[in-house]
C-alpha cells in the first residue's frame, strides 16, 4: 500500500468513528447506524452485540456520551482512549474499532467496570 493511500484508508477510517461518535452524542442514531456494517459485532465488558440495528437499539436506550481523549490509527483499525459518561458514573474506557469498505465492522470497549457494578 503506497503512503498516499495509508494515509486516505486511515483518514477515511478516523472519520467513520469519530463520526459514529459524534451521532451517538447527539442522539442522532440514524447517522450512528448509518456508520455500522449490518452484521457488525460489539464485545464489551458487560456483554456483547450482534447486528447493528440490536446495538442502535440498545444505544436509544442507554445514550451515554463520549468525551475522546485521544485517537490512533493503523490503516482500517482506530483506537479511541475515551470518557464515558454512563449517567450515574463516568469511566474511563478504551475503543478498538475495527473497518472495512468504509463501516465499523467490529469493536470492542474495554474498562474496570467496579464504578457501576
Amino acid at each position: 500500500m503506497s503512503t498516499s493511500d495509508k494515509l486516505l484508508t486511515e483518514h477515511n477510517a478516523k472519520v467513520v468513528v469519530l463520526d459514529f461518535i459524534n451521532a451517538l452524542n447527539t442522539e442522532n442514531f440514524e447517522m450512528a447506524r448509518a456508520q455500522l456494517h449490518d452484521n457488525m459485532t460489539f464485545k464489551g465488558v458487560m456483554g456483547e452485540r450482534n447486528g447493528a440495528d440490536i446495538y442502535i437499539d440498545d444505544m436509544k436506550k442507554m445514550k451515554f456520551k463520549y468525551d475522546v481523549k485521544k485517537v490512533f490509527l493503523d490503516h482500517e483499525d482506530v483506537c479511541l482512549w475515551y470518557d464515558i459518561n454512563m449517567g450515574k458514573s463516568t469511566i474511563y474506557a478504551c475503543g478498538w474499532y475495527q473497518l472495512a469498505d468504509e463501516k465499523i465492522k467490529s469493536f470492542q470497549v474495554i474498562f474496570d467496570p467496579r464504578p457501576i457494578l
